[in-house]
């Protein structure tokens, strides 16, 4: 650390790495099939990815700290990329090393999401920039509501964090969050949690989180594919 640095030093600005796939039949969104096919699944997942990124881009007006996005992406870009966001194709490998090659692409401070929560939005991931900047914080925690995580935020996203923070960390599970938070205790890092969210593996999962984002691309491409599936919403517990 160089001298009259300080550890607490806030960013000037942050990373929003979107981690995602390219939405194709048969690839994105598999889950979602059946009541969906996976024509649907695909065109559902392009909107849920066009929403998450049009709300990183949007969030970047933020001035202190200002946030960058960048899609860290599996397959081919589309039309579907807005102009301006920078892209890297994801590494090769389980999900641990592409989450810590996504990290240390990012090349400093960093807030990591995927395209699960189309409901995001730009001031959420403002809220979540300004957690990870507070004095005293290293990382960040967001619990999806199903057991896992939204949103995985380092404030020094070092190689012997990256290479460590996933690794043999189950994921898709009822626990992958808590594991996740085990995980930042082992690792020393003080870190704080975000709100919680709902993430879209099944269609059920779509039509509640298209409730909670009208007017998103999202929520008129979940309400097309029901009209023509003619799927009615699981009641609620």
């Amino acid at each position: 650390m160089r001298r009259n640095q300080r550890r607490d030093d806030a960013p000037a600005c942050v990373r929003v790495i979107v981690l995602a796939k390219a939405p194709m039949p048969g690839r994105s969104k598999t889950r979602l099939t059946p009541p969906c096919t996976p024509a649907d699944a695909a065109a559902i997942a392009q909107a849920a990815l066009e929403d998450t990124l049009r709300a990183a881009e949007q969030a970047s007006d933020s001035p202190m700290p200002r946030l960058s996005p960048m899609l860290a992406l599996d397959g081919p870009a589309g039309d579907w990329l807005p102009p301006g966001i920078a892209v890297v194709a994801q590494a090769p490998g389980s999900l641990s090393e592409r989450i810590a090659a996504a990290f240390d692409a990012a090349g400093g401070p960093a807030l990591l999401i995927g395209m699960d929560t189309p409901q995001i939005s730009p001031a959420c991931l403002r809220s979540a920039a300004a957690a990870l900047t507070t004095p005293g914080c290293d990382a960040v925690l967001g619990p999806a509501e199903d057991g896992g995580w939204w949103c995985l935020g380092l404030r020094r996203p070092e190689p012997r964090i990256t290479r460590s923070i996933t690794r043999g960390v189950a994921m898709s599970t009822a626990q992958t969050g808590d594991a996740q938070h085990l995980r930042l205790h082992a690792l020393g890092l003080r870190h704080s949690f975000l709100p919680s969210m709902r993430d879209v593996d099944t269609f059920d999962d779509a039509l509640a989180v298209a409730a909670l984002a009208p007017g998103t691309r999202f929520a008129a491409t979940t309400a097309r594919v029901r009209e023509r599936i003619g799927h009615a919403a699981a009641p609620v517990a």
